[in-house]
């Protein structure tokens, strides 16, 4: 648990509220947490929103805390008081307001013997009104809290970037009024400025339109790494790479030697040179004859760098080429930018899932890998019924996650060598809907929640948690339900070996029509072969690129 500050007193309801602010950040902290937060500004250090549901009390702490807390940064734990903890999300408001959003949580079930005078103390509230707040609370992990707070925070700054560049976007878009054709394609590049294209995507069909539209030879985008080599990232960009369209005079390495020579750098205004410079002894690169080069920056970031190099009249490039090439420059800036941001998401989420999955693969070690078998056999049953793309995504990281209930399961239960007694089962069924309720406030987990908590549902009606029979069962947790089922089967246990391939066909053979959906058994014995295989290869390390999911 983070540092604790040594007193929170929550707010006065009848306190004068001295700023408005968004009213869509409240919704989304009651949204993710089901509770209200009470909002200070970081700066004025004075209130701006007041919890409703929260207990009352004075205003006499916050002051410097406020702001030490939107300094640090991250969220923490700023009181705690036998079960009642006080939990401080440092945020940043649409209009550039430092805020600290804290809210009083409980984090265990207290029993109504118990002294609650310290939980009374945090709450600054009489005995009987905390008790009566308790008990309308719902319980939380603190270290889940912790985490679910962290990430969004997290999401929230990452938002707001996006929103300040989309805005940039807006500004930038405005400002086109150079010349007909500077307009033409400008729009036409800001058109396209869509996240699912990639930044060499988007640069080689700019500098398509650039070529017809500027008078030049050849037109290049170079992009430069945004990661080193040894760096463990999600599809980052770790050597330069050189776009061209037209006859570009310069491979990577020497464009590279190119932008050193010049001295150029991000900060640098469009580099203009014709004959009166490139015609000098001292100038190396004789087969540039007229060039400009502009960088690729957004904010602090300097993405590359954007060149037109040989007029193809021989003539020279002037004020209207560099507007225009500065223009389009600012525009792929911002579109690489905003595929960063959207690769650090996917980042983001890539590690939640594999932290989730060795979170795992830690609490019950005997079935280590077990996760990624699964999501790969239910990724070719996907396959073979026809499911399309977006279905089989959502496949694969239902299997990845299907078992992360399992989190919540006693270490006693989950690693028992023997057979589990009825208590202990009963205790075991519950990790569907523990899984659930762990996934449940990420938005991004929304289609895999249904496959969580129903793979264990059965085609009879006799599974877990709800009992659903047939059809009721979502389609893609019946597929799960087989891919987990053959995994379990086929695997070494404590308590005994796995089966052999022929003992589980004829269990799935008995079992289709009552315990599994009988169209997912057969596409399972029409890729037999296949998911044999992809039980052979384990894999070192997961993957969250779509070609390896098989």
């Amino acid at each position: 648990m983070s540092s604790i500050v040594t007193e929170i007193v929550p707010i006065a309801i009848d306190a004068p509220i001295v700023q408005s602010i968004s009213p869509q950040l409240l919704v989304e902290l009651r949204e993710n947490f089901n509770v209200d937060f009470s909002l200070w500004n970081a700066e004025s250090k004075e209130i701006v929103h007041r919890a409703t549901d929260q207990p009352g009390g004075d205003e006499s702490m916050r002051g410097a805390m406020v702001a030490s807390l939107s300094a640090a940064g991250t969220p923490e734990f700023v009181d705690e008081a036998n079960g009642v903890v006080a939990l401080a999300i440092p945020l940043e408001d649409y209009d550039g307001t430092h805020l600290v959003a804290i809210s009083a949580f409980v984090t265990r079930n207290i029993e109504n013997n118990e002294s609650i005078v310290e939980i009374a103390r945090l709450l600054n509230c009489p005995a009987a009104d905390a008790f009566s707040w308790i008990r309308s609370q719902e319980t939380w992990n603190p270290r889940v809290l912790l985490r679910l707070a962290v990430n969004f925070g997290q999401r929230k700054g990452l938002e707001l970037t996006v929103e300040r560049l989309d805005s940039d976007i807006e500004k930038v878009s405005h400002n086109l009024t150079d010349s007909y054709e500077e307009l033409c394609l400008i729009y036409g590049v800001t058109q396209n400025l869509r996240i699912s294209s990639s930044d060499t995507e988007m640069a080689q069909r700019t500098l398509d339109w650039l070529g017809q539209c500027l008078p030049t030879s050849s037109v290049a985008v170079q992009f430069l790494p945004v990661a080193s080599v040894d760096e463990v990232t999600y599809s980052a960009r770790t050597e330069p790479e050189l776009i061209c369209s037209g006859e570009c005079p310069l491979d990577c390495d020497e464009f590279t030697h190119f932008i050193q020579s010049l001295g150029l750098h991000s900060e640098s205004r469009p580099f203009v040179a014709n004959e009166n410079v490139t015609s000098q002894p001292e100038w190396e690169f004789k087969d540039v004859r007229q060039v400009i080069v502009v960088p690729l920056v957004e904010a602090d970031n300097h993405f590359g760098w954007l060149t037109a190099i040989n007029h193809e009249d021989d003539e020279e490039f002037g004020t209207v080429e560099a507007s225009l090439l500065n223009s389009i420059g600012a525009l792929l800036g911002i579109h690489a930018d905003n595929r960063e941001l959207y690769r650090q998401l996917a980042e983001l989420l890539a590690n939640v899932v594999h932290a989730l999955t060795s979170a795992i693969d830690a609490k019950d070690p005997y079935t280590c890998g077990h996760s990624d078998r699964v999501a790969r056999v239910a990724v070719r049953l996907a396959r073979e019924l026809g499911c399309d793309q977006t279905t089989i995504n959502t496949m694969y990281m239902a299997g990845l996650l299907h078992d992360v209930g399992k989190i919540g399961i006693d270490d006693t239960v989950l690693r028992k060598p023997g057979r589990l007694t009825t208590a202990e089962f009963e205790h075991i069924k519950l990790h569907p809907e523990l899984g659930h309720k762990i996934l449940a406030d990420i938005k991004q987990f929304e289609d895999v929640l249904p496959i969580v908590l129903h793979h264990h549902e059965q085609w009879d009606g006799r599974g877990y948690p709800h009992g659903l029979a047939g059809e009721e069962t979502p389609y893609l947790a019946r597929i799960a339900a087989v891919a987990d089922a053959y995994d379990a089967m086929s695997s070494d246990r404590p308590y005994r070996k796995g089966m052999v391939i022929q003992r589980v066909e004829e269990i799935f053979r008995a079992g289709a029509g009552k315990q599994w959906d009988p169209h997912v058994i057969d596409a399972f014995f029409k890729v037999r072969d296949d998911i044999l295989e992809i039980s052979r290869c384990e894999r070192e390390e997961l993957s969250l690129d779509v070609e390896r999911w098989d």
